[in-house]
């Protein structure tokens, strides 16, 4: 938005810590609905009846003025750009649909985004809200279970903050690293982002409100977003993008859809007949609503007949496309009153089937002491140890010298309409762009602090990095050195893969000067990194959340084990890219511009492998302190599935999380790249402690798309699969013959 499988889940080990936190979730007791002002209840509102069955019996109460008032949404905020003033809006919210107080249907009251209760602007103390770990870092743990907590906690507190739908999770797959938004995002692959950002939605639904994913689709960059028509071929985007929310729908079960800017092979998304017509309500059989995002509407004919349901955001006089102008069109049978119905039945039944009508968000208190414990869990696993030569970490020595970022009051936010204020506000004011998607917020979380709590034996030191022969003197006088790097990334904004303010020069300064220096990465994606060969240690903390410091602290000094993967691949320059610079840079404003996607499928760590391009860190990659092996392998078709047995051993001296990845290839070749994510699983071992790990491979991982028949078709064949900690990598492979197979558009993932 703007201003204007089986899922694997074989985590063994989350521990008391997340038990506890979630049995302290916070949600204000169930409300009963706005009761109208008449002594008989509309029939509607029988609970006895299945969602359908009221959906229907409230629309035939409706008036059409009533229909259309379900069908429009306002932007939340009182400011002085906002025509519309609706003082039953939550205060600094991303939307409001206003209720009908005749037949006791409640408004809509919704909150950005996928990290946590948003504010449009700076939060006063009142309105702070717990910071999970950006969705990327999310994604970084590779742990569904954990990923539904997460969202179990925001969603809870989007309850007790008075909402009943909020705007997560962000499902668009990592084309271009320098995308602003990546840092909301599930990574570069359509399985791990399909089922973490599936299991973030189931999560937040739990708490009897609706989800949306977003932002559908093909929105893979900001620069041009409103003009860019991206251009792919359909088996290309039925094999990535359009996967990952295929996948996301179908684990996370979300209410609604949310349509993008960006236009799709000629028409805008929101008015994209084959995406929202034929992919989305026919192909997969969505039963909720799509709603565009945040003035992302355009023609009220085209946008009404080819799937839009809802538009949201609205903010000027007569910059809507319903309201009288869908009734208008209606009337001149330019749009079906069955359409029209339709519409309204989608958001009814949603509403109601979610609990979002029956039992609506009113304001409660919130348990931020437990939620700050889930979102430390999740910042703790979602980071990941990139390198690690010499042993420098876990830290020692008596003399540790902390160096840039802001790290002495606090961690790195992303920003734009996902902005979530974290308790005690911005603890580096005054920082530019003051204005939207700014400023650039750090959340009150001190790794220096938390460092000092960690190392209690050790002298901590603190240099700002501003100047770097200060530094370098400053990690000279140490035993070890950890040099805190920052990008920030943000909504409507894309960025250069460079880290800005010359902190490559600081990190090299430091590096000369101490050998066990360690750069710790506070960033929204993937970043060139020209000093990585001269620096034993490099650690990805993502924007970790309200609990980044001590997160970043622990991993550092070894409290706690490191198990996060890259959910995305480090190329080592922009060279490596399908597209090195973001098209678009550099057009007038609004000027309609082509990207043609033209490696297709291969997004990712697919792209470097078929180029044959050695990335810096390759997708899946994370290190540990302890070691583990993969052994046993052996794949199988049970009931027409394949299926991929192993078992893996803790070799190392103490406990751990790993991730196992299984990729698989056709031997024959024909596909976008050599391999692809076929399944995941992350557990936990003690030390020498082995488990054995049975796998399902959705069998649309294995299949091209099959236009003729418009569907999913596996090749008949010999397939590699092969058991491995990261994309690039393999411990063990074994073959087997698998027939050919043929999918509908809509297969699900059972």
């Amino acid at each position: 938005m703007r201003h204007l499988d089986d899922a694997p889940r074989g985590h063994l080990g989350l521990g008391a810590l997340l038990l506890v936190g979630l049995s302290a979730l916070s949600c204000a007791p169930p409300a009963p609905a706005p009761s109208p002002a008449r002594d008989v209840l509309p029939s509607w509102q029988d609970r006895s009846l299945s969602p359908d069955q009221r959906a229907e019996r409230l629309l035939a109460e409706l008036t059409r003025e009533e229909k259309l008032t379900l069908l429009t949404g306002y932007f939340g905020i009182q400011k002085p750009t906002n025509d519309y003033r609706f003082p039953e809006a939550r205060p600094q919210s991303a939307g409001l649909v206003r209720g009908l107080p005749r037949v006791g249907f409640p408004p809509q009251w919704q909150t950005d985004a996928g990290s946590g209760v948003a504010t449009q602007g700076e939060a006063p103390p009142e309105l702070e809200r717990t910071l999970l770990p950006s969705g990327l870092a999310t994604a970084a743990t590779w742990n569904p279970e954990l990923a539904e907590q997460a969202g179990a906690m925001i969603g809870s507190e989007a309850r007790a903050s008075g909402f009943n739908v909020m705007l997560a999770g962000g499902v668009n797959l990592m084309r271009d690293p320098g995308n602003g938004r990546n840092f909301e995002y599930g990574g570069e692959d359509p399985l791990l982002a399909g089922t973490m950002v599936g299991a973030l939605v189931r999560g937040v639904q739990s708490n009897q409100i609706v989800s949306t994913i977003k932002h559908f689709a093909l929105n893979d960059q900001e620069t041009g977003r409103n003009s860019v028509d991206i251009v792919i071929d359909e088996g290309a985007a039925r094999l990535s993008d359009l996967l990952a929310f295929q996948l996301a729908l179908e684990q996370g079960d979300p209410g609604s859809v949310m349509c993008a800017y960006n236009l799709v092979n000629g028409e805008y998304s929101c008015q994209n007949d084959w995406l929202l017509n034929q992919v989305l309500k026919r192909d997969w059989g969505f039963p909720g609503y799509v709603m565009t995002d945040w003035g992302a509407q355009h023609d009220t004919v085209l946008n009404a007949n080819h799937g839009l349901d809802q538009e949201t955001g609205v903010q000027r006089q007569g910059q809507y496309q319903f309201l009288d102008k869908l009734s208008a069109a209606v009337d001149r049978g330019q749009v079906p009153d069955e359409r029209l119905d339709d519409m309204v039945r989608r958001v009814a039944r949603t509403l109601i089937a979610k609990g979002a009508v029956d039992a609506p968000g009113q304001p409660g208190p919130i348990d931020f002491a437990a939620h700050a414990r889930i979102s430390q869990a999740d910042a703790e696993e979602g980071i990941v140890l990139l390198k690690n030569e010499r042993d420098v970490l876990p830290l020692g020595g008596k003399r540790i010298a902390v160096i840039g970022g802001h790290a002495d009051v606090g961690v790195l936010t992303g920003g734009g309409s996902a902005q979530v204020y974290a308790p005690g506000g911005n603890a580096v004011p005054g920082l530019e762009p003051a204005n939207w998607p700014g400023p650039p917020v750090y959340a009150k979380s001190s790794p220096l602090l938390a460092l000092r709590a960690e190392l209690p034996e050790a002298y901590v030191s603190w240099t700002d990095g501003s100047d770097p022969v200060r530094a370098a003197r400053a990690a000279a006088q140490a035993d070890a050195a950890v040099v805190f790097v920052t990008q920030w990334t943000a909504e409507a904004r894309d960025v250069l893969l460079t880290l800005p303010e010359d902190q490559d020069r600081l990190v090299a300064a430091v590096a000369r000067a101490q050998r066990r220096t360690v750069v710790v990465l506070e960033t929204g994606g993937p970043v060139l990194m020209p000093w990585a060969d001269s620096v034993p240690g490099i650690v990805a903390a993502w924007y970790p959340g309200s609990q980044g410091g001590p997160a970043i602290a622990r991993v550092l000094s070894g409290a706690v084990n490191p198990s996060g993967h890259l959910p995305v691949s480090f190329p080592r320059a922009i060279e490596q890219l399908p597209r090195p610079i973001i098209v678009g840079l550099g057009l007038p404003r609004g000027e309609r511009f082509q990207v043609r996607y033209d490696e297709g499928a291969a997004v990712g760590y697919r792209w470097y492998e078929r180029q044959g391009f050695d990335p810096l860190f390759p997708f899946g990659h994370g290190l540990s302190y302890t070691r583990f092996a993969h052994q046993s392998l052996a794949a199988r078709l049970e009931d027409g599935e394949l299926r991929v047995r192993f078992e893996v051993r803790n070799t190392g001296a103490r406990g751990g999380k790993v991730v196992s990845q299984v990729y698989v290839a056709p031997v024959a070749g024909g596909w976008e790249a050599p391999r692809r994510l076929g399944a995941f699983a992350k557990v936990e071992l003690a030390p020498g402690a082995q488990t054995q790990l049975d796998l399902r491979v959705d069998p649309r991982l294995l299949a091209v798309w099959d236009g003729e028949r418009g569907g999913f078709r596996v090749a008949p064949g010999e397939y590699q699969v092969t058991i491995a900690q990261a994309a690039v990598e393999g411990e063990q492979s074994v073959k087997l013959t698998l027939p050919e197979r043929l999918l509908p558009a809509g297969a699900g993932g059972s």
